[in-house]
């Protein structure tokens, strides 16, 4: 299988348009524009796919996230933040216009996600960021894109990957966490195909 975007190339940087954060003072909210994706040469008997995307490099302590006068570490254990999780797309899809899932920043969370009909989205991580907050915390649905800390000495790297499934359709109700997919997928995978892009919001971090 492949996977490709018209917004950026594999191992390359990610448009602030595609982003949640862009530079600002220290930052600004973006566009938050959900990328094109494209896919092809899926294996016969795929009957659906599994769209995830999961930033492998987020800091696992927040002590120094975001403050002035300080940088997050290079050697800091690092986890995943997800940015999106999409079941239950129809075989015979094979791309996602620019734009077409997400095209701005919900305060609180998107309620009902754009996708392909049958299509079921699940949380992604910045339910828990925003947790608390009186102005964005929700429950936060389907695509919501990069915005790493701006005093990161790590450029983020998002892995976009489409996933071949030989089941027409995944038992996962709107709002599911990644731990849930992963438990549902297995034994269904046929075939995956990975896009990664790069991302950094601190000058600085993305030398």
């Amino acid at each position: 299988m492949q996977l490709r975007s018209d917004n950026f190339a594999d191992g390359q940087p990610i448009p602030a348009a595609n982003a949640f954060g862009k530079p600002g003072a220290p930052v600004a909210l973006s566009d938050n524009r959900s990328p094109h994706l494209a896919w092809r040469d899926a294996p016969e008997g795929t009957r659906s796919f599994v769209l995830t995307c999961i930033d492998v490099d987020v800091p696992s302590r927040g002590d120094d996230v975001n403050k002035e006068g300080r940088v997050v570490p290079a050697d800091l254990p690092r986890v995943e933040f997800v940015h999106w999780l999409m079941v239950n797309i129809p075989a015979e899809c094979g791309e996602f216009d620019e734009g077409a899932c997400c095209d701005g920043i919900t305060p609180r969370g998107k309620r009902d996600p754009l996708g392909p009909p049958g299509s079921v989205q699940g949380l992604n991580d910045y339910t828990g960021w925003f947790a608390g907050d009186a102005g964005m915390g929700g429950d936060y649905l389907g695509y919501d894109g990069p915005c790493p800390p701006w005093n990161d000495s790590l450029v983020h790297h998002y892995h976009f990957r489409i996933h071949a499934l030989g089941a027409a359709k995944l038992e996962l109700s709107r709002g599911f966490t990644l731990a849930e997919l992963r438990m549902a997928m297995r034994g269904h995978v046929l075939a995956e195909a990975e896009l990664v892009g790069t991302y950094a919001i601190r000058p600085a971090s993305a030398t």
